[in-house]
């Protein structure tokens, strides 16, 4: 016999599980490895959670959805997860797809806590409902503009497949920079292969060229393309989204893909918490985490906080994003209201400038904090 699941706002008393909704992508076109890791930390969360006496008593279980970087599909999953009778919504790492989620569990009054993507406007319009850990785009890229000012990049290309988080990517960084002296080149990949690409970097005197692409390709061929036209040898490379830290642009690229910046939120020293995580997370992905399996581990560690003080009540949940206080694996996290910003947001997570060493590309240092 089939048991319904209990009806939205209704808390169950029987000692059945609390459920939690995880969007999460794990098949192409959606960027696997980052779900990979983003789901590990998501897991290893509830299963630290359980060995502590689950919420109240009752053990905590994750229901994974796999979105595939495709926003339909995530909205689908919402109204599937929804029906389950799930208390909350996390995860998510594509901001396109993470916004088409944010609205509909708006729309049907269900708590999602955004854990990676970061494009300002999650939401149309301000929500109670939303909550997100990881930095808004705007925070992160502007910290990356000081640093390509500060290494003396002032003609900056950037190479562009048509989206939503990279136009407003390449937006931020053009309003930030031009007061400063920089210049912002767009170049759309749609009109240019990258042997063109070159051609256009030389010919606008750039002396950064920045990918606003997906990954493996086109940033993989590009790349290649770059590193290798000897007009270009001193041009620098970088990826504010954050596509060298995955094990598999190292193993597609080689020493080419190392010495391109990107960014990555995380302190300089995790907390004590956060380096047990860190060990944890080694084991369970054999390879060093990235810092998206942090932000899947602290989503748990901050929902898991909330149901215990208020219960698997929907609407109590949502009431609570202002009052949470939760020590996480990168500080302590507190949500606000932050001008510009539809979401309830930590303000914020550390954000570090980071490439992988020329000398030793396994190796990441870190270049720029802020």
């Amino acid at each position: 016999m089939n048991t319904p699941a209990s009806p939205p706002g209704v808390e169950q008393t029987d000692g059945s599980s609390v459920r939690i909704g995880a969007l999460v992508p794990l098949t192409p076109p959606g960027w696997v490895e980052a779900g990979q890791h983003l789901l590990a930390g998501l897991e290893l969360a509830v299963h630290d959670v359980n060995d502590g006496g689950g919420i109240v008593g009752r053990p905590l279980e994750l229901v994974v959805r796999d979105t595939a970087a495709d926003p339909q599909k995530a909205a689908a999953a919402v109204d599937e997860l929804a029906r389950m009778g799930v208390a909350a919504l996390a995860g998510e790492y594509h901001s396109v797809v993470a916004r088409a989620a944010a609205a509909r569990a708006d729309a049907l009054g269900l708590p999602y806590l955004c854990s990676s993507a970061v494009l300002d406007a999650l939401t149309d319009q301000p929500t109670e409902w939303v909550a997100r850990l990881a930095p808004a785009q705007s925070h992160g890229w502007q910290i990356y503009a000081d640093f390509l000012l500060g290494a003396g990049h002032c003609r900056i290309a950037v190479a562009a497949q048509p989206s939503v988080y990279w136009a407003s990517g390449a937006h931020i960084l053009r309003d930030y920079l031009a007061p400063r002296g920089g210049a912002v080149i767009e170049l759309d990949m749609r009109e240019f292969d990258p042997a063109a690409l070159c051609d256009e970097l030389v010919d606008n005197h750039a002396t950064a060229l920045l990918l606003l692409v997906g990954h493996p390709e086109p940033a993989v061929s590009i790349v290649k393309s770059v590193r290798h036209d000897q007009r270009l040898a001193e041009m620098l490379i970088g990826a504010p989204a954050g596509q060298p830290e995955c094990a598999e642009w190292a193993k597609l690229l080689g020493d080419d893909g190392a010495g391109i910046p990107f960014l990555r939120y995380l302190p300089e020293q995790l907390s004590p918490l956060g380096e047990r995580v860190e060990t944890a997370l080694r084991e369970r992905l054999g390879e060093a985490p990235s810092f998206v399996a942090f932000e899947g581990y602290d989503t748990i560690a901050v929902l898991a906080d909330v149901l215990r003080a208020h219960g698997a009540d929907r609407s109590r949940i949502a009431e609570s994003w202002p009052r949470v206080a939760v020590e996480g694996t990168r500080g302590r996290i507190k949500f606000s209201r932050t001008p510009g910003i539809s979401v309830w947001q930590w303000t914020w997570a550390s954000v570090q400038v980071v490439d992988r060493d020329p000398a030793e590309p396994g190796r990441l240092r870190i270049l720029h904090t802020g």
